[in-house]
């Protein structure tokens, strides 16, 4: 029998933040960004602490923050520092999908994670949980490896079903049984292509639209988890 695939958004999704913001932050600590760059989505952040403001606004405040910066950084310098975000986090994960994971694992399935967050420190954090394909964004490097702040191939990152095609087109996996876990909008492209939709901790958009189409929901807060 063919293999069977999972797809896991990591952000929000297995880690219990965002390693794009875990790297902004430890870029601008040791001085690789300037301080000022923390400006550039500190309104966004305090909004969406607030509950005044969206997170999605907050997240691409620091995409946008981390594009402007990146440009002239040495690969090297940016991979050191992403493999020390991921040995102070990596166990700053959900239980839920951690243990979903390992089943799905156990099971024989083929795990592959879907991600906006740098494909460099994604392959660091996701070793530890036996994905067996990473997808993140991609950045074009230059002379003497330095970031020239381009986005390679972002048609297909910025859509999640891209990828999901992509990976039945290019392997012959069973496409019964298919999992999907997400937490907002920018998962259902890839929700939608499954047989097993799982919208975890969604945001209102994703939840709203998990009840339209009778997705399983999974919430998971403190000790306890859920099914709505």
């Amino acid at each position: 029998m063919n293999q069977k695939v999972a797809f896991f958004d990591i952000d929000g999704t297995v880690f219990r933040s965002s390693l794009l913001i875990e790297l902004v932050e430890k870029m601008v600590e040791v001085g690789v960004f300037p301080e000022s760059a923390r400006a550039e989505y500190i309104n966004e952040f305090q909004s969406w602490l607030n509950r005044e403001g969206s997170y999605e606004a907050y997240i691409n405040a620091v995409v946008a923050t981390f594009m402007h910066h990146i440009k002239g950084v040495h690969y090297g310098e940016m991979a050191d520092y992403g493999r020390e975000v991921v040995r102070a986090h990596n166990k700053r994960v959900y239980r839920y999908t951690r243990d979903l994971m390992r089943q799905l694992k156990a099971e024989g399935y083929y795990l592959i994670a879907i991600s906006q967050s740098p494909k460099a420190i994604l392959d660091e954090f996701c070793k530890d949980y036996g994905f067996d394909k990473v997808y993140g964004r991609m950045y074009e490097l230059g002379p003497s490896d330095r970031f020239t702040g381009v986005v390679l191939e972002e048609h297909l990152i910025q859509n999640k079903a891209n990828i999901v095609n992509r990976v039945f087109d290019r392997h012959d996996f069973d496409r019964t049984d298919t999992y999907a876990v997400g937490d907002t909008e920018g998962d259902i492209s890839m929700l939608e292509m499954v047989d097993r939709p799982i919208c975890f901790n969604p945001n209102k958009v994703l939840f709203d639209h998990a009840n339209r189409e009778d997705w399983t929901v999974i919430i998971e807060r403190k000790d306890v988890i859920y099914e709505l």
